[in-house]
């Protein structure tokens, strides 16, 4: 029993290399979890050399972790720039991390960042959203009283200990004893 499912392995993986490059995007997914990366690039490869961002992605990620092929970090760079410029924000944050770290490229921080920042900046249109400027609203309105109340107990204790200052200072003896916390004798 043994033997024949060892010999159907065998004979099956020259059948799934025969059967030619993928097909689809799913098809090439699937070849290359397989084990079939050859497959799966020759279908994604001009797709992303046509400026495919996903298939540059899925090359930038075989080529960057060495999944399926040599590991190449100027290769995986290559790839994510193409579907980072297409923006992909997962490949415009790889790119970046890759330019900080020096992975692939000599370390550039100005590029790692402006890489890192581009999907902030190219959304934020979503920073005028009316749910975005009522939270806001929401939110500074909440700052304000916390801050107001804060403000507003530091001078009362302020105050008390300016007055009580004041009073010992005058050196009168009521003053001294209003400054200590005692009543002052009523005078007659």
């Amino acid at each position: 029993m043994k033997r024949h499912l060892l010999l159907l392995a065998t004979l099956a993986l020259p059948a799934l290399a025969a059967a030619g490059p993928a097909t689809s995007f799913a098809d090439a997914a699937k070849r290359h979890r397989a084990g079939d990366t050859a497959a799966a690039m020759a279908f994604w490869v001009p797709l992303a050399q046509q400026g495919d961002a996903n298939a540059a992605f899925n090359l930038g990620t075989i080529h960057q972790h060495g999944d399926g092929v040599a590991k190449d970090p100027a290769e995986a760079l290559k790839w994510y720039r193409i579907a980072a410029e297409r923006g992909d924000r997962e490949a415009q944050s790889r790119l970046g991390a890759m330019y900080l770290a020096g992975e692939g490229t000599a370390k550039d921080e100005k590029q790692g960042w402006r890489w890192i920042n581009e999907h902030r900046v190219a959304h934020l249109h979503h920073d005028h959203h009316p749910h975005m400027v009522a939270w806001r609203a929401q939110a500074a309105k909440l700052i304000d009283e916390r801050d107001r109340r804060e403000a507003f107990a530091a001078s009362r204790r302020s105050s008390a200990q300016v007055m009580a200052d004041l009073k010992r200072r005058s050196g009168s003896p009521a003053a001294v004893q209003l400054a200590a916390g005692r009543e002052a004798p009523a005078s007659n």
